[in-house]
């Protein structure tokens, strides 16, 4: 499954005040992420066969560019000038980027799967109160989740 979160047991690095998160992909294409307290700790499990992917077992894993990492603060220090993070606006980004947009046809295309019509997949779109109660009878998982509107950009001044 696409997205799973993987932590790693991090090397006790004393003097580290950054903790990074790196997204990780396996040979066979299984996505997931994994936080380590530095580049070296992540290299040093890497080397030892540590970092497996959640979903086959794999050591054979490589790194992908990270979205972001999470600095500890110090004490004292001022944080204010940090970007306020939106927790779901970067779920809703990733989403949008990794599951496919199956529109009003969502419930009939989870049903598909549910029953092995279809190759299972990450799918998003909407779904009517009834279409979710069926959902919900026949045993299929869904998460449902408010979506941020559009940012409407500049208008035309034409």
């Amino acid at each position: 499954m696409t997205g799973d979160v993987f932590e790693a047991q991090p090397e006790k690095d004393e003097s580290s005040d950054i903790m990074i998160a790196y997204d990780l992909e396996c040979v066979n294409g299984h996505r997931f992420e994994g936080w380590f307290d530095n580049a070296r700790g992540f290299e040093k499990q890497q080397k030892k066969g540590l970092v497996t992917c959640p979903s086959c077992g794999t050591n054979q894993v490589a790194r992908l560019m990270s979205t972001f990492g999470i600095a500890k603060s110090r004490a004292g220090e001022d944080r204010s000038e940090v970007p306020e993070i939106n927790p779901l606006e970067i779920l809703s980004r990733y989403v949008e980027k990794n599951f496919e947009n199956v529109g009003a046809d969502f419930s009939k295309e989870a049903l598909k799967m549910h029953y092995g019509v279809t190759e299972h997949r990450n799918i998003r779109g909407v779904s009517t109160s009834r279409e979710e109660e069926t959902l919900r009878e026949e045993g299929v998982p869904f998460f449902k989740f408010p979506v941020p509107a559009p940012d409407p950009g500049p208008e035309d001044e034409s």
